[in-house]
């Protein structure tokens, strides 16, 4: 009987090459080939250009918007590349994931609406997705959504490393609103500071109002660390209570910077020092300048990948202690 041995192969969806290119170089390998291109009425098209018989599909994709096509369009390219390689006798299919579109709708808050998290976890499972790896959902439970493993990895502690090594002084991590409040108390006893949280109401979609600062804050440097950054409403009207509370310096941290709209005007136009997102979103690099650095989870995740694909535990990246 012929012995069967296991094969990785990683493949990149049009949404991040950047980002699964710096997996690559970690991983020591190259990137499979697959075609993918969108037909002139905006169906996509997917094959692969090798066989992928008996293999352990990694499939890197953001599904956000990009160069290519809109959130709607790198889901679809998702799934339809997912489709394609069960179609293709794969072995496995890990969706590495590293923005999770449509995260935020992920319970009813008002009558008649839908949950499109869970709704997007039956369409991967559909498409024949065995596992997931992702990075920092919106709302932890969104696992729950899914009947196959997901391994939700963490940037804190990337940003941990990060403003740990700019050495500030007096430090406070300041949660936008009480759900982000356990993620940053994670980062604040990584970094050993001070906590405070914001009360935020929204009185409409993309729209954020502070009505308190729960913590002291005046005098010390804070890190407000949000999940994500799209049209930086929340991030401007925490910025604002902070100065309005006497914060010395204010810091910004979100693994997602998706800047939508208006977004990178609206943060060129407030008080801050910097604003630090990862490279689960590609961020254009004429973005890259002024108050906009860039973090890469490329470590991270391909540690991951070889974990998942040796059998190794995982746990370790979701502990806050570990760092990159």
């Amino acid at each position: 009987m012929t012995e069967v041995t296991k094969n990785l192969m990683l493949f990149s969806g049009r949404s991040n090459p950047q980002l699964s290119e710096s997996i690559a170089e970690i991983l020591r390998m190259e990137l499979s080939g697959v075609k993918i291109k969108t037909f002139a009425n905006g169906e996509i098209y997917a094959r692969y250009k090798q066989s992928v018989r008996g293999s352990d599909l990694f499939i890197v994709q953001s599904v956000s918007s990009c160069e290519s096509g809109s959130v709607n369009d790198t889901l679809m390219e998702l799934l339809v590349m997912c489709d394609a390689a069960k179609r293709a006798s794969a072995h496995s299919i890990t969706a590495v994931i590293t923005y999770f579109g449509y995260s935020r709708q992920d319970k009813k808050s008002a009558a008649r609406e839908p949950i499109t998290a869970k709704l997007v976890a039956d369409m991967l499972s559909a498409a024949g997705v065995d596992r997931v790896i992702t990075v920092d959902l919106h709302q932890g439970q969104i696992q729950g959504f899914f009947d196959r493993p997901v391994n939700h990895l963490t940037a804190l502690p990337i940003f941990a490393n990060y403003f740990g090594n700019l050495n500030l002084a007096r430090v406070c991590i300041v949660s936008p609103d009480v759900g982000r409040a356990k993620a940053a108390k994670k980062l604040a006893d990584i970094m050993d500071c001070d906590l405070a949280i914001l009360h935020k109401t929204r009185p409409a979609h993309n729209l954020a109002e502070v009505s308190n600062v729960i913590g002291e804050v005046a005098g010390k440097t804070c890190i407000l660390n949000d999940d994500m950054i799209d049209t930086a409403g929340s991030i401007v009207a925490g910025v604002q209570a902070l100065k309005l509370k006497g914060a010395e310096d204010v810091y910004v941290c979100a693994t997602h910077g998706l800047f939508s709209g208006q977004a990178y005007e609206r943060l060129q136009g407030i008080d801050i020092e910097e604003v630090v997102v990862c490279d689960t979103v590609p961020v254009p690099p004429s973005l890259q300048t002024g108050k906009i650095k860039v973090v890469s989870v490329a470590p991270l995740l391909a540690q991951a990948i070889s974990n998942v694909f040796n059998n190794a535990s995982v746990s370790e990246l979701f502990d806050p202690d570990f760092a990159l």
